[in-house]
Order: C-alpha cells, then sequence, then structure tokens
C-alpha cells in the first residue's frame, strides 16, 4: 500500500459492492446483451438504407434504440415477476428475486422509454411511433398472450421485426420497399430461432404456465421441428426481395439465399432429430444467420 493511501474501510467495502451489485441488477432487469443485439439489427438497417451514413445518426439509433428495447425488457420483468419466480432460468431476475422493488424498476422503464421515444421522434415522426408501437406490443399484447395461447410467438414476432423498419425510417423518414424487405425477413426468422429456445425451456416455461412452442404438447408435438422448417424455408425466395424491388444486386440476393439454405438446413436436422443437441445448433445458427444478412446487404451497397 502506498504511503498516504487510505485503506478501505468495511463501510466503504459494501458500498462498492452494494454499488456493483444495484449495476449487474441493471443490466439483468434491461437484458443488456439481448437489447444490443436488437439494436444492431436497426443500426445495420439504418446503415443500408441511409444515403450518407451519418455518425450523430448512429449514436442517436444506438441510444434511443437501446432505450426503447430496455425499457421493454423491464416492463416485461415488472408483469411477469410472479412467474419469473417459478422458473429457474428466471428466478435471479432483480424484480423477481425481491433485490429490486416495483416502484424502482417501473420509474426505470418509465425514464428509458420517454429517453428513447424522445430520441427516435427526434428523427422523424414516424420512427418515434413505430419505437411507441415496439415497446407497446411487446409489453402489453405478446407478454400476456404467452400464457394463453401458442400464437404469441407470431403476434411477438411482430415487434420484434419492427427494428430494421426503424432503422430504415430513422434514415429516410419513410417507410420503402427496403424497409418492408428487411421486416419480412427478420419477422420470417424469428420463428425457428425462438421455437429452438422454447424446445430446450419447454420444462421451465410449463411451471408458469407458458406453452410457447405451436402445440400444448410440447416437446411430444412432432410439428415443432417442421413448424421451423417451412417458415426457414421461406427465407430463401424472401431473400431476393430488395433485389426485386431494385434496391440491391442480384449477386446479394444469392448470397442472402445461402445463407438462408443453411439456415433450413439447421432447421431441418432440429425437425429430424427433434432433441436438445439439434435444438441448440439451430439457435446458434440464428444468432449467426440475421445479422450476416443484413451485412450482405450492407456490404452490397459499399461495393455496388
Amino acid at each position: 500500500m502506498r504511503r498516504n493511501q487510505k485503506p478501505i474501510t468495511v463501510v466503504e467495502s459494501i458500498s462498492i459492492n452494494e454499488r456493483n451489485s444495484f449495476i449487474k441488477d441493471l443490466g439483468l432487469l434491461f437484458k443488456f446483451r439481448l437489447s444490443f443485439v436488437v439494436v444492431f439489427s436497426s443500426v445495420l438497417a439504418y446503415m443500408i438504407a441511409a444515403p450518407h451514413i451519418s455518425f450523430v445518426g448512429l449514436a442517436m439509433l444506438w441510444i434511443g434504440g437501446f432505450s426503447v428495447t430496455a425499457a421493454a425488457n423491464a416492463l416485461n420483468q415488472i408483469l411477469e415477476r410472479d412467474y419469473d419466480k417459478l422458473m429457474v432460468r428466471t428466478a435471479g431476475r432483480p424484480v423477481a428475486a425481491g433485490r429490486m422493488s416495483v416502484s424502482s424498476a417501473l420509474i426505470a422503464a418509465g425514464l428509458l422509454c420517454l429517453l428513447g421515444l424522445i430520441i427516435l421522434s427526434a428523427f422523424n415522426p414516424i420512427t418515434g411511433f413505430l419505437g411507441m408501437v415496439a415497446l407497446i406490443s411487446y409489453s402489453f399484447i405478446y407478454t400476456p398472450l404467452k400464457r394463453l395461447t401458442p400464437l404469441a410467438v407470431a403476434i411477438g414476432a411482430f415487434p420484434g421485426a419492427l427494428p430494421v423498419i426503424i432503422g430504415v425510417t430513422a434514415a429516410t423518414g419513410e417507410i420503402t420497399a427496403l424497409a418492408a424487405s428487411l421486416f419480412a425477413i427478420q419477422f420470417l426468422w424469428q420463428f425457428a430461432h425462438f421455437w429452438a429456445i422454447a424446445w430446450l425451456a419447454d420444462d421451465d416455461y410449463k411451471k408458469a404456465g407458458f406453452y410457447l412452442l405451436p402445440g400444448r404438447e410440447g416437446k411430444k408435438d412432432s410439428s415443432v421441428g417442421w413448424n421451423s422448417f417451412l417458415y426457414s424455408i421461406l427465407l430463401v425466395p424472401f431473400s431476393f426481395l430488395p433485389w426485386v424491388f431494385g434496391i440491391s444486386s442480384l449477386l446479394s440476393g444469392f448470397i442472402a439465399a445461402a445463407l438462408a439454405v443453411w439456415y433450413c438446413y439447421m432447421a431441418f436436422r432440429f425437425a429430424k432429430e427433434a432433441n436438445d443437441i439439434s435444438a441448440r445448433k439451430l439457435m446458434f445458427s440464428s444468432f449467426v444467420y440475421l445479422p450476416m444478412v443484413l451485412i450482405v446487404f450492407l456490404m452490397d451497397k459499399i461495393v455496388f
């Protein structure tokens, strides 16, 4: 220890630990990594659509998009706190575990929601409106439906695909053919992605009364994998939508379609094998597929 350097007291040590614990809980409340991934797709869409990329615009979209997404995740945990307690994977969340009060989480969600919508609205009214629609539909429509019907996955895919439209409208001020194309791809991508996750967490979900696989029988339903495969197949022709609308080259369409074929193959293996190993492989391939497709269209813009 350096001379004249004061040792850390017990009280200060406890204060540091409490602060670190609080920051960690905020990360869990806002689902930091998930929020980052969601905003990443929005930023890529912005870069694809923007005539000239503005670094100020990129920063605004990062902050605004992250704030709205984090607020939606926090509201989700507030609304599902009693069900989160019943599942191993969610029992440690701050509100469910009682480390954070509902009022504190609600204030944090409200402040982030306000900040995010103000920033998104600074681009144009459409972008701000879509941000609000995404938050409301995710938190107050998709979230309660998860315990009522497996159709919640299809309904949740709508706000799940809105980030790419938000990215395009932030760059152009309107919902263009590019926005519709990227929305269609991200919408279809979510089914195999989410059903793979729901398969792996099925036993845990059932404890809280969530039935998120296509049928009420859960893993016993042989249609789970085939439904995933069906939606994945649709991604192949939809990969050419930007080319059809004259937005990108045919080459990028073929590359995106090749990625979709690979994704289909992983979904096909899941359909044939119907086990945790194939579901996990499909889940990880879904994490790779979507950003790679968006990067393909971005590179097409830069090169051609």
